[in-house]
């Protein structure tokens, strides 16, 4: 679930986009996994799926690093677009799915991106 104020409009990176709706200082959380609201789903369960809907989770789900499950944001950060030089990065999480941070300070209107294989891992921040 996002944790910051977002909205999704046109991007100029691909079709739409998410973009901050207020100031985001580097290390603020932006997105968590929140069981019951996002979804999960299995290999198998992704196999038995009509092919739109196959489809629907290949653009908009990712697939977890640990669990090897698709995960789909129930909310609007399934708009996050790819940068090579991103906004936000991932934090692994033990026993849990990783979240999102702020890996520098975003501004209020600008897009909100990631690199779809970083890690905060490699960002010098603090949580907030």
């Amino acid at each position: 679930m996002m944790l910051v104020k977002v909205k999704v409009l046109k991007s100029p990176i691909a079709g739409l986009g998410l973009f901050a709706a207020q100031f985001i200082p580097k290390g603020t959380k932006t997105w968590e996994f929140t069981p019951d609201f996002d979804r999960e789903f299995t290999p198998a369960e992704f196999k038995s799926f009509p092919s739109h809907i196959q489809e629907f989770l290949n653009t908009y789900a990712y697939i977890s690093p640990k669990t090897g499950n698709y995960i789909l944001p129930a909310d609007d950060e399934r708009f996050t677009n790819h940068s090579n030089h991103p906004n936000t990065a991932s934090v692994e999480v033990q026993g849990g799915e990783d979240y999102d941070i702020a890996a520098r300070d975003i501004q209020e209107d600008e897009e909100i991106t990631t690199d779809y294989g970083l890690s905060a891992g490699e960002i010098d921040f603090e949580v907030r």
